[in-house]
Order: C-alpha cells, then structure tokens, then sequence
C-alpha cells in the first residue's frame, strides 16, 4: 500500500492568483487522478487555511466522506495564519474540533520567526499534552532552529507521535541558520518523532531542479538518522507541481533515494498505515 502523508486540497488556488488554471488546481479531483494515475491508495490531506480558503478543514472532510477510504484529514489547528495563533486556550479549542469533527492527527505551522518556545510552554504542553491523550498524531511545520524546541516538546510527552513535514526544510532555503543539519538531525534521538521524505523543491535553491543531486546529502544524512522506520512519504501535491510532476515526486524516493528496496515499502507507506492505525478514534 502507498500512502501520501502530506498533500492538499483547496476550493480555491491560494497561490498565483492570476494563474488561468487556478480555479480548479487545489481541487481534489486533480488529486485523485495523480493517486489513481500513479497507484496511491490513500492520502493525508494536511489542510491549510490559507488563502481565501477559511473552510478549508470542511472542504477537506467533504471530499474525504465522498471517497471513503481514500482519505485522512489532519485539520490545521491554531496555525500561524489563524487568529488564534498561540493564544491562551488552544487545549480548549483542540477540543471544540475534536467535538466537530473524527480525525486521527491534526497540523500545527509555526510562524517562521517563532522560536518555538510555546510548544513547551504551559499553554502548549496543554494543547500537545490533549493531543497525547487523544492519540493524535500532530504534523508539525517547523524550521531548523526551532528544533530545540520540537526535541524539548517530544522529550516531554514521549507518547506523542509528531510528524515533520519537508525534512524541517532542511537545506538553501535555511542556509543562513548556524549548525541547521545537525539541529535536525539531533532530533533523530527522539523515538516519537517522524520525518516526511517531501516538499524537496520548497527547501531547494530557485536554481536548483529535479532530481535535486546537489541535495542528495539532505536524504542520504535524513536517512541515516532516522531510518526507514521513522520516514514517511509525500508528494505535496499540488504545491509540488511548481517544482515537479507527481511521478517524480514518487521517482525522488524509488529512483533517485537512498534506500534499499526492502526499505522502501515502509517509507512509501507502511509507517504511515501504522500510525494512523494506532492513532486517535479512527
């Protein structure tokens, strides 16, 4: 089984504006086809409010429900774009969503300039502490030099699984921040973090392209730290589109990645199946 662990769906394209195509781009029927085109059994849709996009997590549920089986949504929750962004009572509001809506895991984005010392605060160790207790799974969107405080966040619940999404962007895109490799790779030590092998052109150089050899060290020293067992795959469709097709964001992993063949069953979404299958209500 194959399983995308990061992708996402829009009623309407949050990017280029003046795109011709942009009306129907975000859509999901453009993502099933790639899934169905490309043998993909099964999405996570890590939405994303953005844009003019407010119903995103609605949008999202309702395609999930008209394709059962095809789908888990993670619902951004208090995410750098929303209002409510690390403001006291985040435990409350994961609760009013987990009365709302049936999800296994949910995604948090961290502004860029954020610290991330909240996730440890004690408003955050609330929040995270009932995503523990839930058994949600959190998809994390961070920086290199927030990874301290992503480590401190896991050492503290170790329970709780925390996905992170574009190998922490690490690579051009965070070349300006000191010892960035080994701020990511440190986070390795932490059994119940996770790191999603995608969004590879977000992190790239505007010079650099497919197949990305100048970053062959990010999933070589990624791989090596984590291992099989703790690397999800994921296309980022259809962000992606700006860098690659959905075919080759497959080929970055089976043709140009660094694992074995036995290897690759698991990344491709064997860890994925075992992470939704011990998470949350279901």
């Amino acid at each position: 089984m194959i399983i995308d662990s990061h992708c996402h769906v829009w009623e309407n394209w949050p990017y280029e504006p003046d795109n011709p195509h942009a009306a129907g781009r975000g859509r999901a029927d453009q993502l099933l086809y790639e899934m169905d085109a490309h043998g993909v059994d099964r999405a996570v849709i890590i939405c994303a409010g953005i844009g003019d996009n407010p119903g995103n997590v609605d949008y999202a549920f309702s395609v999930a429900n008209a394709y059962p089986g095809r789908f888990a949504v993670f619902p951004d929750i208090d995410c750098r774009w929303s209002a409510d962004y690390h403001r006291p009572g985040a435990a409350a509001r994961l609760e009013k969503a987990c009365s709302r809506w049936n999800f296994q895991g949910f995604t948090h984005y961290l502004d860029e300039g954020d610290d991330g010392t909240w996730l440890a605060s004690p408003g955050g160790l609330a929040f995270f502490g009932g995503a523990a207790a839930r058994r949600l799974v959190v998809s994390l969107s961070v920086l290199p030099h927030q990874m301290p405080a992503v480590i401190a966040l896991a050492e503290r619940l170790p329970d709780l699984p925390i996905l992170l999404h574009h190998f922490a962007f690490l690579g051009p895109r965070t070349a300006a921040t000191h010892n960035a490799r080994d701020l990511v790779l440190a986070a390795a030590a932490c059994p119940n973090i996770h790191i999603k092998y995608s969004g590879l052109g977000n992190v790239a150089a505007p010079d650099q392209v497919y197949p990305y050899t100048p970053l062959a060290w990010i999933l070589t020293d990624i791989a090596a730290a984590f291992g099989p067992g703790r690397i999800l795959w994921g296309s980022d469709f259809p962000v992606s589109r700006k860098h690659m097709t959905y075919k080759q964001c497959l080929a970055l992993l089976t043709r140009h990645g660094p694992f074995a063949a036995a290897d690759l069953p698991a990344v491709l979404g064997g860890n994925m199946a075992s992470l939704l299958a011990t998470s949350g209500p279901g």
